[in-house]
């Protein structure tokens, strides 16, 4: 007992600062230090410490009052929970306040749901008013709309019966006596009838809708044949009029009479029948019924034009075909004129009257036209000069259809189809007289002497051309000495004379006259004459095949020709003649702007004669089933069908070439035949290789090779201008003669050079002295020089006349 009560005393000396129980170490007491101002400064405010300072000051009273250790403890516990009461006394307070701000939201969560209560029942209310309201709307409209659909009832049944109703009105109209075809009321009830008829017809539903259907459509019938008495009655009458007075009057010959005649009283009833045909044409685009009626129009207009005008135009025709009795080209021309000018006017006539156009115009037209055909054709057919068959078809082509035709189209076209089937009959008599005129006067032609009598034609026509250059040139000479007396026009008129006898010489000097027109070959220039009027008359590929076998006779001719030259001048003559004309010939065809290559067809018989010597040799096996002969002959010996294509141009081309290869290889021989002569001797004795022989006796002595080598350059110095002025003579042309020249100056050289290695081979140096033969550069300059005294001769014999 002594104990217990010591305790609490024993306790209260722990803290004491001497002599304590307990003595704390400073960092003990650094701790209780921080712990005390912890306590004292936990951020509660100064009434809350002022509490915790007395709540303090009361535990220090308790804590003396401590006897036990369960107290203790207790004590302990009771001041560890106000310190942690102390701490969380804000949150505490937060806590409090958050309880009251929820009791606040309770209570107006209570007041929202008492409000949405009653609003929900307000709803409710506003709903079934809303319902009714739209309910009695939606009745008002429909009695609106009933009320409408009844009106617009009413009134279609108005508007349908109006057109069921007409009917009676319209048939009592159109028996009206008063009523007149041409008239606006007609026109009214025209358009009424067409109107109703569509209804009717685009309602069929209708209660009797088919029966007024046959109803209107009978009137219409009625309107459209009364439209058709009318029309036609005005074209009969009219028709019967100009009839009547054309065959009592007897000034018919007049043309203005008769164009006012056959024209002018048409147009007088144009007035009358326009307006109907027109509104037969608007209603023709929409209605068959009127689309027929407009075509029986045409037709009868057609027909009552076709009695007015048919025996006319016959008649005319005649009158034109006496006129031109013989003059078939002005026969040709003005038939055509008259045709031509009659579908002009009734073209305009026609469209005076309609304004549709009709296919059946043109028929109308071209049957108009038919007696044009009639009466040309017989003439056409006789015709046997070409010259008349070519300006024919220059007629019909160019004047007829290109001319007026093709600018006139439409209005022409029945005469433009007349006019073709004419051109195309001309153009076969055309083709088929060109045929025989090719046969008889290309082929067979019979040249006169004076076709053949080359040169002297030629020389007496140079000669006539330099007598004419003479006297003209004299003259000019006599017109400058009589100006001459005038000093200040002395040099002017020099100057002139100067300029123009420059241009003279350059025109005129080296001419030959076988450059004029007249002087070619007859058949040649027929031929060409020939192929110029076909040209622009007969079609591409007739022309084509024409010109084939016009140049092939042509050449054959110029080939016959020069066959007779060569019997009566030189053969040289006779080779530049044709050289000559085939040039012409070339160059003359050179313009036509077509192919001369045609196709040939032909039938190759030689597997015939093989497969009929099989057949005798395999005479066994004819009647054997198996290898049958007569099937293999059959098989093997069918002729076969050749394409072979044919060239005009390149016939006379190669032509051209084999003559001028001729005339070189003639030219050649007779300036060089002596040595021609020797080289043959040499390859003779090389082919030959007879060794008996010697070498020196191959070609003769030196002697002998110098007398031939003389005479070659003789021979070519007289006979090489005597070749170059005929040249000149024919051909007219220094380029060409250039060029055939050229070849016999290579041959010539090519043969001295050939002769001068020969020589070396068989004759020693003295020998060779002795032959003295030139070399080919010699021969060259030789040849050169030659020419040049041939140019100079040329010259003073122009010069001198």
């Amino acid at each position: 007992m002594s104990k217990m009560i010591n305790v609490p005393n024993n306790l209260t000396k722990w803290g004491l600062s001497e002599d304590s129980l307990a003595p704390l170490t400073d960092r003990q007491k650094d701790c209780l230090s921080s712990l005390e101002e912890e306590l004292l400064s936990d951020g509660t405010p100064n009434s809350e410490k002022q509490d915790d300072t007395e709540y303090t000051n009361e535990e220090n009273e308790i804590l003396v009052q401590i006897e036990r250790y369960e107290d203790l403890l207790e004590h302990y516990t009771a001041l560890e929970k106000k310190c942690m009461d102390r701490k969380d006394i804000k949150y505490i307070l937060y806590l409090n306040e958050l309880e009251a701000r929820r009791l606040e939201c309770n209570e107006l969560c209570l007041q929202i749901e008492e409000a949405m209560e009653d609003f929900t029942m307000l709803y409710k209310q506003y709903s079934e008013v809303s319902d009714k309201t739209t309910s009695l709307y939606n009745a008002s409209e429909q009695l609106d709309s009933d009320q409408r659909k009844l009106n617009s009832t009413i009134e279609n049944i108005t508007e349908y019966i109006k057109y069921f109703k007409d009917i009676d009105l319209t048939m009592e109209k159109l028996e009206a006596p008063t009523l007149s075809v041409n008239s606006e009321m007609f026109f009214n009830i025209l358009d009424k009838i067409d109107i109703n008829i569509d209804f009717v017809q685009s309602n069929p539903s209708f209660k009797e809708s088919n029966t007024y259907l046959i109803k209107y459509k009978h009137c219409q019938s009625k309107a459209i044949s009364m439209i058709q008495n009318y029309v036609f009655n005005l074209f009969s009458k009219t028709t019967e009029s100009i009839l009547n007075l054309r065959d009592s009057d007897n000034s018919q010959d007049n043309a203005d009479a008769a164009l006012a005649l056959f024209y002018g009283r048409f147009q007088t009833i144009l007035s009358k029948v326009k307006p109907v045909i027109e509104q037969i044409e608007v209603k023709s685009y929409k209605r068959q019924e009127y689309d027929s009626l407009l075509s029986e129009c045409h037709q009868y207009y057609w027909s009552q034009r076709g009695l007015v005008l048919g025996s006319s135009v016959q008649k005319s025709l005649l009158s034109v075909k006496e006129k031109y009795n013989g003059d078939h080209c002005s026969l040709v021309r003005n038939s055509c004129a008259l045709l031509l000018h009659a579908s002009m006017d009734e073209y305009k006539l026609f469209y005076e009257f309609f304004s549709k156009p009709s296919n059946g115009l043109t028929a109308y037209l071209e049957s108009l036209c038919t007696s044009l055909y009639d009466t040309l054709r017989p003439f056409i057919i006789h015709i046997n000069h070409l010259e008349t068959l070519a300006e024919i078809c220059c007629i019909l082509r160019i004047e007829m259809l290109d001319e007026h035709v093709q600018n006139n189209f439409e209005p022409l076209e029945g005469f433009g189809n007349i006019c073709l089937q004419l051109l195309h009959d001309v153009q076969e008599r055309l083709v088929f007289r060109a045929h025989l005129y090719l046969q008889s006067d290309v082929l067979n032609y019979n040249p006169s002497p004076g076709d053949l009598a080359y040169p002297d034609k030629l020389k007496m026509m140079e000669d006539i051309a330099e007598s004419i250059r003479e006297e003209n040139r004299q003259t000019k000479m006599k017109k400058l000495s009589i100006s001459s007396m005038d000093d200040n026009i002395m040099e002017p008129i020099s100057r002139n004379h100067i300029i123009m006898d420059s241009i003279y010489q350059k025109t005129h000097m080296g001419n030959s006259p076988a450059d004029l027109h007249g002087m070619w070959y007859p058949t040649v220039r027929r031929t060409l004459v020939c192929l110029s009027r076909l040209y622009r008359c007969v079609d591409k590929s007739v022309f084509q095949s024409l010109s084939q076998e016009a140049i092939s006779l042509c050449v054959q001719s110029i080939e016959n020709a020069k066959q007779e030259i060569e019997k009566r001048a030189t053969p040289l003559d006779a080779e530049l003649f044709q050289i000559k004309h085939l040039l012409i010939l070339r160059e003359q065809i050179a313009p036509f702007q077509v192919d001369f290559t045609i196709k040939e067809y032909s039938l190759d018989f030689s597997k015939v004669k093989t497969a009929a010597f099989g057949l005798l040799e395999k005479s066994s096996r004819i009647f054997t089933l198996s290898n049958n002969a007569l099937l293999e002959f059959l098989l093997e010996g069918a002729p076969q069908m050749k394409e072979q294509l044919i060239d005009s141009r390149k016939q006379v081309d190669n032509k051209l070439k084999y003559t001028c290869q001729r005339l070189i290889q003639h030219a050649t021989f007779m300036l060089i035949h002596p040595v021609l002569k020797l080289l043959e001797k040499e390859k003779s004795h090389t082919n030959t290789n007879n060794p008996d022989k010697p070498q020196e006796h191959v070609l003769g002595s030196a002697q002998d090779v110098a007398a031939a080598i003389s005479e070659v350059l003789r021979i070519i110095k007289f006979k090489c201008p005597e070749i170059q002025q005929l040249m000149q003579l024919y051909l007219s042309n220094k380029e060409t003669e250039f060029i055939l020249f050229r070849p016999v100056k290579n041959n010539v050289c090519a043969a001295f050079t050939q002769l001068y290695q020969i020589l070396s081979q068989y004759y020693n140096a003295e020998e060779l002295l002795l032959i003295a033969c030139p070399l080919p550069e010699q021969i060259s300059v030789i040849l050169s020089s030659s020419s040049l005294v041939h140019g100079k001769n040329t010259q003073t014999t122009v010069k001198k006349t």
